[in-house]
């Protein structure tokens, strides 16, 4: 007699004898989870009338393996031995249970650890208590305390300090606090998170502008950050942090090699369109670099307008070569600043005097960093406030003391003065042009132009100092906006694309920049490049992106008879024939041109009319996607390292991964 076992193999192996058709393993595939692939290489086994009798073998598919039974989860990676008569069943039960891929436990996770608490929120304006109710959860608790330790940046010991525990239990007496190893596994864990969903959403990126910026620590260290800049799918502005690293030197090639290292491991060297760097000399070699790099991925334009100049950065070189003429004035400000901000007792003083000279203002003095003439522009625009309490001070003086260390005189404020008009306009465009949440390619070509006028203007100026000033200036600007060759082209399309300006405020702005002759002929160079560059987009997108109007050309062809018919449906077929070719698709180009803006749309900004616009300009709102989310400055960047308040000590400015 034979023994069960022994019909149990006999049967399983008649099963196996026959593989499952396409049909079946269709039909067995759409009974898995959405993200789940039947392995190719298993031999699946597949009856509709199951013989298990439990309600948790639904969730597993049977398979052979080495002509042994078992079993793989239809929602996670797990399996186990499924023979009936050698394995029992106790994993494969857990297992269901807690399988957090099964919709239903997921379900079951949420109303686990929950409790519905009561709640008072005191209304301030009548002291009054309101009750409520809400549900506590306490993964979300945990999730919440990992998040505060990331962006409040606390030691990883935070959570064991006493202080917090007493407060912990009685905000929430039921959490568990982990301790400081958990919480740094937790932290851990959401950064992988995280990292792969920024991986995923770059997937999503059409192309990726990035800005780029150095530094060096107290410990001697170089570090470099990358800023990606992008427009997504639903054209809203992104920008990630995708790299913060130690590099060897400042060397362009060290910069250019890292840069490129980031790019290949985010899988985005191929998307590369444009990089944004300050006027460094090593910045030169780093993008030559880059060049080469996307010339072999494949690029637009060739790689020929990779490198964009940070627009600010030329600003601060600009206004510095017309403000070192008046370097005796802002020097004596900048000591009175500094001899009051030296003291607490002088700062008290200081104080009692504004109150007493009833000057209304709640700005404070700053120093001002050398290098940077925004930082110069603040601190004689809050010291110009305080004119009158200086001269109640006992600033040093003294003929020891050389001219610029003496106290300001009322001919020095009068320069200041000047001078803190001069540079408010530059102050102001700065500002706009180094904004990272908002579009402002479209605005470089119109800042630089009214920078420009201000220069222009100030030329004029009675005063002959400021008008020194201005051509001092005026030398340094032509240096690198002076010509069409000397800017990026990319900025002058951006303006174009913009839908509130197109071609006629290009035009209009080179006019005045460079007269009507001259402007005239870079207008002409302008938009020639700007349809050779919609032609490259529609080499690409062409085939996959123009919508296909055969159906109904055919339609019409069809239904059309009598006289002249013939000639109609020629006409048809030539023009058919048109589609995909230059000659049909920049006219796109040339529609968007012409459109007017309805009077619902002007209020709209760039991004906002593309949102809504884009799908009538099928080639065009690709290119407007990449060239808009272009930066033109890399504050992004140097955010990282200069942010007010965010000051490395010793200890945690020596990391080196």
């Amino acid at each position: 007699m034979e023994s069960s076992q022994f019909k149990r193999s006999a049967s399983f192996s008649e099963q196996t004898s026959q593989p499952l058709s396409e049909k079946d393993m269709a039909e067995l595939q759409s009974t898995l989870a959405p993200d789940k692939k039947l392995k190719a290489a298993r031999e699946y086994i597949w009856n509709r009338k199951s013989k298990r009798k439990a309600e948790y073998w639904k969730y597993y598919l049977e398979y052979a393996e080495n002509g042994k039974l078992r079993a793989e989860c239809k929602f996670c990676p797990k399996t186990f031995a499924a023979d009936g008569n050698l394995n029992g069943s106790k994993n494969v039960k857990n297992h269901a249970e807690s399988c957090l891929g099964n919709p239903i436990n997921i379900e079951k996770e949420k109303g686990k650890e929950k409790q519905t608490k009561l709640y008072f929120d005191q209304e301030h304006e009548s002291g009054e208590l309101k009750c409520g109710s809400r549900i506590i959860n306490l993964n979300d608790v945990r999730e919440a305390l990992v998040h505060m330790i990331i962006v409040d940046e606390l030691p990883f010991k935070h959570v064991e300090k006493p202080g917090f525990r007493h407060f912990v239990q009685v905000a929430c007496l039921q959490f568990h606090i982990p301790s400081r190893v958990t919480i740094a596994r937790d932290c851990l864990k959401l950064y992988y998170s995280e990292k792969e969903k920024l991986r995923e959403m770059f997937k999503t990126c059409q192309r990726i502008s990035v800005t780029t910026d150095t530094w060096t620590s107290i410990q001697r260290i170089n570090y470099m950050c990358l800023t990606a800049h992008f427009i997504d799918n639903d054209w809203k502005l992104d920008k990630k942090d995708h790299k913060f690293c130690p590099i060897s030197s400042h060397k362009g090639e060290a910069i250019g090699k890292a840069i490129e290292a980031c790019l290949e491991y985010w899988g985005i060297d191929d998307k590369l369109f444009t990089v944004t760097v300050d006027n460094a000399s090593s910045n030169d070699v780093a993008c030559a670099h880059l060049s080469r790099m996307v010339r072999r991925t494949g690029c637009i334009n060739d790689g020929k307008n990779l490198h964009v100049r940070c627009i600010a950065h030329i600003i601060n070189l600009i206004v510095w070569d017309g403000i070192k003429e008046h370097g005796v004035c802002i020097d004596r400000v900048r000591n009175a600043v500094k001899y009051v901000k030296n003291s607490s007792a002088r700062i008290l003083r200081f104080k009692d005097l504004v109150q007493k000279a009833n000057i209304d203002s709640k700005s404070s003095l700053s120093f001002d960093v050398p290098t940077r003439w925004n930082s110069t522009y603040i601190m004689l625009e809050t010291a110009l406030k305080f004119r009158r309490v200086f001269s109640g001070l006992s600033l040093l003086d003294g003929e020891d003391l050389n001219d610029n260390e003496r106290p300001p005189e009322p001919e020095d404020w009068e320069k200041v003065e000047k001078l803190v008009l001069f540079l408010e306009g530059f102050y102001l465009l700065t500002k706009r042009i180094s904004g990272s949440h908002y579009v402002t390619a479209n605005k470089g070509l119109g800042e630089i132009a009214s920078m420009y006028d201000m220069l222009n203007n100030w030329e004029q100026s009675e005063d002959l100092n400021f008008q020194a000033m201005a051509i001092a200036m005026k030398k340094k600007f032509d240096k690198y906006w002076g010509d069409l060759d000397k800017m990026n082209k990319f900025i002058y399309v951006a303006l174009l694309l913009d839908p509130h300006s197109k071609m006629v405020i290009v035009e209009l702005t080179l006019t005045d920049m460079h007269g009507p002759e001259k402007g005239t002929k870079l207008a002409n160079d302008v938009k020639e490049f700007a349809y050779s560059l919609f032609e490259e987009y529609r080499k690409m997108y062409a085939t996959s992106n123009i919508p296909d109007c055969g159906d109904n050309m055919s339609m019409d062809i069809d239904n059309s008879k009598g006289v002249g018919s013939d000639y109609v449906r020629k006409l048809k077929e030539r023009a058919k024939r048109l589609k995909g070719t230059s000659g049909y698709a920049i006219s796109e180009l040339d529609r968007y041109l012409n459109d007017q803006l309805g009077p619902e749309e002007e209020e709209q900004d760039a991004l906002t009319w593309w949102g809504k616009n884009g799908q009538r300009y099928v080639i065009l709102n690709r290119m407007a996607r990449d060239i808009l989310a272009i930066p033109l400055s890399t504050v992004a960047s140097e955010s990282a390292f200069s942010t007010g308040g965010r000051t490395l000590d010793p200890f945690r400015s020596s990391f080196n991964s």
